[in-house]
């Protein structure tokens, strides 16, 4: 293969400075309005709680989109399916750790 060919598959993993700068854009926008929401109280404890819970989900998803450059093309498939399971690993050892730690709670409270 020669040398621009793996320059080009180089650089094919990369994002432009506009992908960038649109990533970063709408991570200050995802980040102020929670925080405006927080710091106004215009919104009731439950709608603010929603609010920056959606924010945190959709920042997630610009991050890994325009920052880490997962996507679904042929050429990122397996990048991003390796993530997923990844995720999928770390959430079952999180969520199943927390489980048992709780459920031996339960049981000593009763010893």
């Amino acid at each position: 293969m020669s040398d621009m060919a793996n320059q080009a598959a180089h650089d094919d993993g990369h994002g432009s400075v506009k992908s960038y700068l649109i990533g970063f854009v709408l991570s200050i926008i995802l980040t102020a309005i929670p925080f405006w929401a927080v710091m106004t109280h215009q919104l009731s404890k439950p709608a603010t709680v929603v609010l920056v819970v959606i924010m945190a989900v959709v920042q997630i998803i610009v991050h890994l989109k325009y920052f880490l450059h997962l996507d679904f093309t042929p050429h990122g498939k397996e990048n991003a399916i390796a993530f997923i399971f990844s995720a999928v690993i770390i959430g079952l050892v999180v969520g199943l750790s927390i489980w048992i730690i709780y459920s031996a709670n339960a049981l000593m409270m009763y010893m």
